[in-house]
């Protein structure tokens, strides 16, 4: 299927079975992160519902250390709410995630010095977070917990530093019972897969829209390389920098530099058979480019 049909053909095939041209993957498989939304969870709920959505990457946010970008603190019912979604059915977990509150997103070269398990300065208080994530997760039966590990300097020592620490994070998860992935982002598919063969247990959340805000790779190529690592993918796209040292814009689902049919063709090739989570960072129409992204990955699943 090319391009243009990707985007534009209808088909009464679209919320059911496979249409031709498909990867072999099932609208079931389909979800949304939660802090996409920028709600409180009774509103990522209702959300949910009206576009047919159970899947659903939950940011731990709102009960560990809640903040703007992942999700503002919520109480003790909140969670209960959660637990109950998740037993009744409404919800089915692909994911947990967890993220730290230094992490400075206004460019990438405050990001590669705050993101992940890097600073020296948050790592104690940071690693009470990945407890509590895990613990967390193990609690709602997660299928797998993600973060973005983020990437050390070239330093001899720093490079050994951070390995000791993403070693906690997996050691961590793994003592909980949890899978950890890592999401894609801060450094190239062959820098990560040279990482991860020293890494065994750990996971790739594989966010395509990040090689490209990142200015990192083509996702296409990055999926073949990390194939048989990838445990999650994020429905994101994404418009490559024109100024290298700023972001890329981050755009809907579809009408970005990804190039959906190919990406799904390289995860069958890869044989990845697990969840889509549309993920949605930017823009203030977050809702119905939410809706958009759903309707256009049903229209070729």
């Amino acid at each position: 299927m090319n391009r243009r049909a990707f985007i534009g053909t209808a088909s009464a095939a679209a919320f059911g079975a496979c249409v031709p041209g498909c990867c072999g993957c099932c609208t079931d498989r389909l979800g949304v992160c939660s802090w996409s939304f920028r709600l409180p969870l009774d509103g990522v709920a209702a959300e949910m519902k009206k576009m047919g959505l159970k899947r659903i990457h939950l940011a731990l946010q709102p009960f560990l250390e809640g903040e703007s970008r992942h999700g503002a603190a919520e109480g003790a019912g909140a969670l209960d709410k959660v637990k109950a979604r998740i037993a009744s059915g409404e919800w089915v977990l692909s994911a947990t995630m967890i993220g730290f509150p230094q992490e400075d997103y206004t460019t990438p070269a405050t990001i590669m010095k705050t993101g992940g398990v890097v600073p020296d300065a948050a790592w104690e208080a940071n690693k009470k977070i990945v407890k509590a994530g895990a613990k967390l997760s193990a609690e709602l039966k997660a299928p797998m917990l993600t973060l973005h590990a983020g990437t050390p300097s070239a330093d001899a020592a720093a490079k050994k530093k951070f390995a000791d620490r993403v070693k906690f994070v997996v050691d961590t998860c793994g003592e909980a019972g949890v899978p950890v992935a890592f999401e894609t982002g801060q450094e190239t598919a062959e820098e990560l897969a040279e990482f991860l063969q020293t890494m065994p247990g750990a996971g790739v959340n594989f966010d395509p829209a990040n090689m490209i805000l990142y200015d990192k790779g083509d996702p296409v190529a990055a999926v073949k390389i990390l194939g048989k690592w990838i445990r999650h993918i994020h429905i994101k796209d994404g418009r490559r920098t024109k100024k290298p040292g700023d972001w890329g814009d981050e755009v809907p689902w579809g009408d970005g530099e990804v190039n959906p049919p190919a990406f799904f063709a390289a995860l069958k090739e890869v044989g990845y058979t697990g969840a889509f989570a549309i993920e949605r960072e930017a823009g203030d129409n977050r809702v119905a480019d939410i809706a958009l992204a759903a309707s256009r990955y049903r229209q070729v699943h």
